[in-house]
């Protein structure tokens, strides 16, 4: 791994939240990153025992499935949580593929995106009750929006259905890996992960967010799969910041290559930076939720950092 794996990148700024509010009169993203001229460190948490490739798909998903979090309770009992896992086991090993035919009645989740983000957060796919309420981690037993308030990523409390304004506010997307819904990550093909690999990559090129978070370890697990193919060594794993080694979209852009507008053209752009949470799925119970805070409370730090340095960096023009 090289030096900087562990090292959240940065630039210079001073925070003004109503810069960050959301104007519903206008869909720009507010500020514009400075030049890094600092280094943040940040710890990572002990390497884990990869589950199964489907177990932990299954664990990944959008937590659509109605069993109960299990970390809904900060310091369970070891009986409680071992029926927990019981229980949670054998709701995955009932999960089978299931083909695309099957949810094919529910609506696609459109991506909240906009050039120039912060973080570009990607989910494995939609659950069932996402796809039905056209929102993003809709289900009740998801922990999404819960850890994106107490990690400090957002700077307020919001709800499903505020999902499409966060770009505008807050400099913040969400996207998928895999774009069709199921009712948890064990009813898709690990092929169908690999093929959305390249969609990502892409993505990376013609937004330029600043970072793309990975909402749970089966999505890296993809990106590390397909590269590994193309002949890249595969680093070991951690959560946290990822090697600038292992940058999204870090790919030469010609003129003939499709940037949206708005996107801010910077030949020494070394793509986004990678990210790796923990699944914020109700079913995925391998993480207590004090790692789990822990792990989502260093990307919360960097971005209160890099909101600072915005607003700095425009007081001073």
């Amino acid at each position: 791994m090289d030096e900087d794996s562990g090292t959240a990148p940065t630039r210079p700024g001073k925070l003004r939240l109503a810069q960050f509010m959301y104007n519903p009169g206008t869909s720009d993203i507010a500020g514009e990153p400075a030049p890094p001229t600092r280094n943040f460190h940040s710890r990572s948490l002990a390497e884990r025992q990869p589950a199964s490739a489907k177990r932990k798909l299954a664990e990944d998903a959008d937590a659509q499935s109605e069993e109960p979090s299990a970390a809904s309770s900060s310091s369970p009992s070891p009986k409680r949580l071992s029926k927990r896992t019981a229980v949670r086991n054998r709701s995955l090993a009932a999960s089978k593929y299931a083909p695309p035919s099957t949810y094919a009645h529910l609506a696609l989740l459109p991506d909240a995106i906009a050039p120039n983000l912060l973080v570009l957060f990607v989910g494995l796919n939609p659950g069932v009750e996402t796809a039905r309420s056209g929102h993003a981690y809709a289900h009740p037993s998801n922990l999404f929006w819960k850890l994106m308030y107490s990690s400090g990523v957002l700077p307020e409390q919001c709800a499903p259905d505020e999902d499409r304004t966060l770009p505008a506010r807050f400099q913040l997307g969400l996207t998928n890996i895999v774009s069709r819904p199921s009712r948890n990550g064990g009813e898709l093909k690990a092929a169908e992960l690999d093929d959305g690999v390249a969609i990502l990559e892409d993505k990376a090129r013609r937004w330029r967010p600043e970072v793309m978070c990975m909402v749970g370890k089966g999505i890296w697990d993809s990106i590390v799969r397909v590269r590994a193919r193309a002949g890249r060594p595969k680093p070991v794993f951690k959560y946290g910041w990822q090697s600038e080694s292992e940058n999204l979209g870090a790919v030469p852009v010609s003129d003939e290559d499709p940037v949206e507008e708005g996107v801010r053209m910077d030949p020494d752009w070394k793509g986004a930076r990678v990210f790796v949470a923990s699944s914020t799925s109700g079913l995925a119970a391998s993480l207590r939720p004090a790692e789990k805070e822990a792990i989502w409370r260093q990307l919360g730090e960097w971005v209160e950092i890099r909101r600072k340095e915005i607003v700095e960096a425009a007081d001073e023009r």
